[in-house]
């Protein structure tokens, strides 16, 4: 990997995000990436499949969708404040992005495609370790294997880093998701079935909780799927129309186990702070606590990590049979 090349992307990146208030020229980004206008215009769209001017428009149209879901603003307002001269041409660009018109929008709130940042160096970081380690450890890693036994045996203060376990009961909920036909992790599963699930899926109003890459429980699985999918919780009683390829399922009370890592800095610690929660899940000593793994329940949720909030991952538990008590 051309790592210079992957730095002065993320660098323009991260002048976008600061900088998406006001004015963003490619003479600032070319100072920032340390390159050519030109050349930066090249290496951002080899890189993340756009131009600079095209991942900035998503960008602010991503957060003017946030806005009307979330406020009461009009959207004159909204389109001034996302650097729109004309409430008509906001219009326009917003119906082009998420095929609905922005009152419409306001009105309906039906999941859109919002356009999520990813850090390059993130998903660079994320391929180089897939490359460098073995399937098989790059599998728990990530906690994409189906059907991963947990391995109390394992004590978990070996595991370094802080991971916060919390017990939440779920009550009966629904699951939106998107099957994928071969994908076992988040890599593989974006290279079938794209990216745009992230966005899309944390779109909902509704959700409870934020889109996952999931592992399937076995009576989850459809014939020709993988048990590999992106989805979000959302209440009993969600209604809306689905996208197009989404399908939706109920899903029965149970207990949930959050394994909530700690934020980073770096970004040589996003697969660490993933590696982390994953051993954290692998060392953890159920028995002890008077559980088991309630593998057909739910799926196992992997939400992924952020710097400032750490990873965060989820799996089904129950009362162990033989526990009087939990």
């Amino acid at each position: 990997m051309d790592w210079d090349k992957i730095d002065a992307v993320q660098r323009m990146q991260d002048y976008i995000v600061s900088h998406l208030d006001g004015e963003i020229t490619l003479e600032a980004l070319g100072q920032t990436a340390g390159y050519s206008s030109f050349y930066c215009i090249r290496i951002f769209k080899e890189l993340t499949g756009k131009t600079p001017f095209d991942y900035i428009r998503a960008l602010r149209l991503t957060r003017a969708a946030q806005t009307l879901r979330d406020s009461g603003e009009r959207v004159l307002d909204v389109a001034l404040e996302s650097g729109f001269n004309s409430q008509d041409g906001f219009a326009r660009a917003f119906a082009r992005r998420f095929a609905i018109a922005p009152r419409e929008y306001r009105r309906a709130l039906p999941p859109v495609s919002y356009f999520t940042y990813y850090p390059i160096r993130h998903a660079c970081l994320m391929m180089a370790e897939q490359q460098a380690l073995p399937q098989e450890r790059m599998e728990q890693m990530m906690t994409h294997e189906r059907n991963n036994a947990l391995q109390p045996e394992r004590p978990a203060h070996t595991v370094p880093g802080t991971v916060t376990v919390t017990r939440v009961e779920r009550p009966a909920r629904r699951l939106i998701l998107l099957r994928a036909k071969e994908a076992a992790d988040y890599m593989t599963y974006c290279g079938e079935m794209g990216c745009d699930w992230e966005g899309l899926l944390n779109s909902i109003p509704e959700k409870l909780d934020l889109a996952a890459l999931l592992t399937l429980p076995r009576p989850l699985i459809r014939p020709g799927t993988s048990g590999c999918a992106a989805g979000v919780e959302v209440p009993a009683d969600y209604a809306k129309p689905l996208p197009e390829g989404y399908e939706a399922l109920d899903l029965p009370p149970c207990t949930m186990l959050y394994f909530q890592g700690m934020p980073f800095e770096r970004d040589e610690d996003f697969c660490t702070a993933i590696e982390i929660v994953a051993e954290a899940i692998a060392g953890y000593p159920l028995a002890q606590y008077g559980l088991e793994l309630d593998a057909d329940a739910a799926p196992r949720f992997n939400f992924g990590a952020g710097a400032k909030n750490g990873a965060k991952m989820a799996l089904p538990v129950r009362q162990a049979k033989s526990a009087d008590h939990i």
